[in-house]
């Protein structure tokens, strides 16, 4: 996965891969190499050469806003910007009228179905939860309506990019 960083005013071009147990960033071509885990929601353990670091990442209300990062008391604030997302989005009204899809950002397993075809959904209610990396990311709808479709099932193996539902 691609993703670019902006800190301080800087801005950093990351890719993240997964082998095994293992993390490996590649952060502006240098590359670090981590054991990680998410004991609870938001919390994150990084094992490397022997010493643990655990970042806390705060809860935002949309993903397009500052992410708030605190690793050994400091704070960090961290925009993430995912250039496969400017290129498909349409704005902020994208998904006003219309189908809105539901989609996974990396391959991973559908862990939960938390709402059925018909069900009555608000904008950043949950609607299924797919673990990829060894974390759990509760996949939300982007707007309003009723869940149209529902393509997956508990058990089920994704691959990125994949439609898991829509909502109308």
């Amino acid at each position: 996965m691609k993703l670019q960083a902006e800190v301080n005013d800087k801005h950093y071009q990351i890719e993240l891969t997964r082998d095994g147990d293992n993390l490996i960033a590649a952060i502006d071509g240098e590359t670090f190499d981590a054991e990680v885990s998410e004991p609870e929601p938001n919390v994150f353990l990084f094992k490397r050469n022997g010493k643990i670091f655990e970042a806390y990442v705060a809860p935002t209300e949309r993903p397009d806003q500052p992410k708030t990062v605190t690793v050994n008391d400091r704070e960090i604030e961290v925009r993430l910007i995912d250039p496969k997302r400017l290129r498909s989005s349409g704005g902020s009204g994208e998904h006003a009228d219309g189908l809105a899809e539901i989609k996974t950002a990396m391959p991973g397993k559908v862990v939960r179905v938390l709402l059925e075809t018909g069900a009555s959904v608000a904008k950043g209610e949950g609607v299924l939860v797919v673990e990829a990396m060894k974390m759990q990311n509760e996949l939300k709808a982007p707007k309003d309506g009723t869940v149209k479709e529902i393509r997956v099932a508990a058990g089920d193996t994704v691959a990125a990019g994949d439609i898991l539902a829509t909502i109308e």
